[in-house]
């Protein structure tokens, strides 16, 4: 399954400045796969340490973690030469062995000859507790997603259609009806399939959407016993509770994240660090509004946001949507599209490394996305069909006059009154 990392994990390797790296994601989004995919194919020899099953060599390191012992332990332990440049060591499930996080910071010092890939599925849990010695600014940090619409066409034999689209997305042309048919119905079948590489791959070998749901429930299953078994009970019981509230949070008309939607009586204090467990976890993307001023991060309301599960198809799951209304070749029109429609766009924005925000005007007017473009802040709306009128996005650019502003619906390709069209098929061109 081809995936866009392995370009940034080659520039990695390639870099006359490369510092040991971490691979953080969700569990489930293909990082133990393709980070030995990636050993296998780039280097002479792969040296696999998963921290949580390799209990005999995990508790070998607990009283030296310097970078050359290390290595001295890693070649007696496998039998097996490491040389620098051409063996990568792989440390998983890294969350499960402190010390094994804390050695990267001696790679770094002391060994930066040597080419090793740390990742974990909860690290993201792990590097914010207290007892965690995290090696900041030693090492080199990369997030790595469910696949991309742009990767799920690779994955189904539709590559031909990406230069296809794009060609059109900078051209803002037209493109053939037929084509543009056949990838909204791709699109739809992604929006149930999601991203997750498992899913996918069912999918590929039964061609069946249904076939999905199996394994969407069973990934998200894992996700709660991972809230039971690494936070204690009070705690585990509070990010279930915020991460069932998703789908109801997102079917409001006002679709800012309010904790009394959890529970009765729900405030900040009470649920605040179960939605930064969430977010942590990389379950959870969190949307937070902002003034449009520059930079957005210095302008953004921490006290406003919504929140998007980070797989589209996980969140069709978890939300019941009748799979029979999203599996057609119109519009669906007796369900509510908007949030589904919404996290896609989320997404895959944040796929493309934009931190997307969301703007509002007194409760008047409300922009789905705004993301910062180097020097551009640039307003993005998303329609769920072809009826793209809309007083939000008059409003902001009446008020603000960007460069253009990006209206994201089933309509063709264009550009006209300062918009442009761009289907929803074609998000992953932004």
């Amino acid at each position: 399954m081809e995936r866009e990392i392995i370009k940034d994990l080659i520039k990695w390797k390639e870099s006359k400045n490369r510092k040991p790296l971490i691979v953080h994601g969700a569990r489930q989004v293909g990082k133990t796969y393709i980070i030995k995919q990636f050993g296998k194919k780039y280097y002479d020899n792969l040296i696999y340490v998963n921290f949580e099953t390799n209990k005999e060599f995990s508790s070998q390191i607990e009283d030296d973690i310097n970078a050359k012992y290390l290595i001295n332990k890693l070649e007696l332990f496998f039998g097996e030469k490491i040389i620098p440049e051409k063996t990568l060591i792989f440390f998983d499930e890294v969350q499960a062995n402190e010390r094994a996080l804390t050695s990267l910071k001696y790679f770094c010092e002391d060994a930066r000859e040597y080419h090793i890939i740390a990742a974990g599925s909860l690290l993201g849990i792990a590097i914010n507790r207290e007892n965690y010695s995290f090696p900041v600014g030693k090492v080199q940090m990369m997030n790595m997603y469910p696949l991309s619409f742009k990767e799920f066409l690779i994955s189904v034999g539709r590559e031909y259609l990406i230069n296809e689209i794009q060609n059109h997305f900078e051209t803002n042309q037209r493109i053939d009806k037929d084509i543009h048919e056949l990838c909204l119905k791709l699109y739809r079948t992604y929006l149930i399939v999601g991203g997750m590489p498992e899913v996918v791959q069912t999918y590929l070998e039964e061609q069946k959407t249904i076939s999905a749901i199996d394994i969407q429930t069973e990934i998200l299953e894992s996700y709660e016993r991972d809230m039971t078994k690494y936070a204690n009970s009070s705690l585990s019981n509070r990010i279930i509770s915020a991460f069932n509230s998703i789908p109801v949070q997102l079917a409001k008309d006002n679709k800012k994240f309010q904790y009394k939607v959890i529970a009765r009586g729900g405030t900040s204090s009470i649920f605040g660090e179960a939605i930064l467990w969430l977010k942590n976890s990389g379950i959870v993307n969190q949307i937070y509004k902002v003034n449009p001023v520059l930079p957005l991060e210095m302008h953004k309301d921490l006290a406003s946001f919504k929140l998007y599960m980070s797989d589209v198809g996980l969140f069709v799951n978890k939300a019941g949507y009748p799979l029979y209304q999203l599996d057609v070749n119109t519009t669906p029109t007796m369900i509510s599209m908007g949030p589904l429609t919404e996290h896609y766009v989320a997404n895959e924005l944040r796929k493309n490394s934009y931190i997307p925000y969301y703007w509002e005007s007194k409760g008047k007017a409300e922009l789905d996305f705004v993301i910062q473009k180097e020097m551009d802040i640039i307003p993005i709306e998303v329609k769920t069909s072809t009826h793209t009128k809309s007083r939000s996005l008059d409003v902001y650019m009446k008020t603000y006059r960007p460069k253009y502003a990006i209206r994201i619906s089933e309509k063709n390709f264009g550009f006209e009154n300062n918009i442009k069209s761009v289907p929803l098929y074609a998000v992953f061109c932004i």
